[in-house]
């Protein structure tokens, strides 16, 4: 976990002007991978397994379960992410499509809580909150841009239902990269980002633990580099009057993570497209998203489907890392089926 003068070669070091002119990063579902996920999700409704409760030990999707652990291993142990395209979601209504994709999760990880609530399956649209203003909200319930950072678990998963009228792309960039970045301009920032920072828990702490957390930038375990940001929670924790003040040389290196996130060198900007699948990993990648209009239907709306997976591959975690993770292990108590009345998210959130 200490910092070292040396950079870190990896796979997930890549950068995205590179990137942008590969396609080695799309995975395509053929015919033959649909129709095996098909059955798959009709024979789950038949024995009446659904989310959460259906498992990786209640599938057998043959030669796309070996297509799906080549997706595993490139996210979790190479360039970090995987565009998974070809899913025939207009075979499925919403519930269906959903279980799908809860398939194809089950096969790369566990799926996880992602709230206080017990939400297995996140829903990314908009509710009309301001996630600056309002501390109960999360920016994946707004139309607004999302600055760069990762979230809980190993792997993040998103589901396109519906792309944006207009904007809403989705903009990703290795945090391995800009770790050796720093280390080759900004050395002394670098030292300073494997020093504890504090984030906002967003009332959402469990009984007992304080409103925020604590643990640096980047975490070292022999030979991984882990990688975590969020400057918007960063900053909304100096609410709290415990919380140290943020110096004048934390501020400046979270204007160089900004600066070096939003470089058009570095980062790999797509655009999801309806039944398109994004796998990342939340340790060697950050992401962000444009802001974006609606179409005027509701039924059009932008509208993603988000998984946190666990994926038990990592011996070891940061300890920063394990303090957090709890918090979903008490979330976990009480999983719930996903919640596909949008109004019904809406309430809640207004409680």
């Amino acid at each position: 976990m200490t910092f070292s003068e040396h950079p870190y070669p990896h796979a997930s070091a890549w950068r995205g002007d590179a990137m942008s002119r590969s396609s080695e990063w799309i995975v395509t579902l053929d015919p033959q991978d649909n129709e095996v996920l098909y059955r798959a999700v009709c024979d789950a409704r038949s024995l009446g397994l659904g989310i959460p409760r259906l498992s990786r030990a209640d599938l057998d999707l043959g030669p796309l379960g070996a297509k799906l652990q080549a997706v595993r291993r490139e996210v979790l142990q190479g360039r970090g992410f995987v565009l998974l395209r070809g899913f025939d979601i207009d075979r499925y209504a919403l519930e269906d499509a959903a279980l799908a994709y809860w398939c194809i999760g089950a096969h790369l990880g566990q799926g996880v809580a992602q709230n206080a609530q017990g939400d297995v399956l996140g829903h990314v649209t908009n509710l009309g909150v301001d996630y600056r203003t309002d501390p109960r909200a999360r920016g994946y319930q707004t139309r607004q841009s999302l600055p760069y950072h990762n979230d809980a678990m190993d792997i993040v998963g998103l589901l396109c239902i519906h792309p944006a009228r207009a904007g809403g792309v989705s903009r990703i960039v290795s945090s391995t990269a800009i770790h050796n970045e720093l280390l080759k301009q900004r050395p002394d920032l670098l030292r300073l980002a494997y020093a504890d920072f504090f984030f906002d828990r967003r009332g959402e702490a469990p009984e007992g633990k304080p409103p925020y957390y604590a643990g640096p930038l980047f975490s070292r375990i022999g030979e991984q580099v882990f990688g975590r940001y969020n400057r918007a929670y960063i900053e909304s924790a100096q609410r709290f009057a415990d919380v140290p003040r943020l110096s004048r040389a934390q501020i400046e290196l979270l204007d160089e993570m900004d600066r070096l996130c939003n470089d058009e060198t570095m980062h790999l900007s797509m655009e999801l497209a309806r039944g398109d699948m994004q796998f990342i990993s939340n340790y060697t990648t950050l992401h962000s998203r444009t802001d974006y209009d609606d179409d005027p239907d509701p039924r059009l709306r932008r509208h993603l489907l988000r998984l946190w997976l666990n994926t038990g591959f990592f011996q070891e975690l940061p300890p920063s890392y394990e303090d957090r993770y709890e918090d979903m292990v008490a979330w976990q108590k009480n999983p719930r089926p996903p919640i596909f009345d949008v109004s019904a998210a809406q309430a809640e959130l207004a409680h």
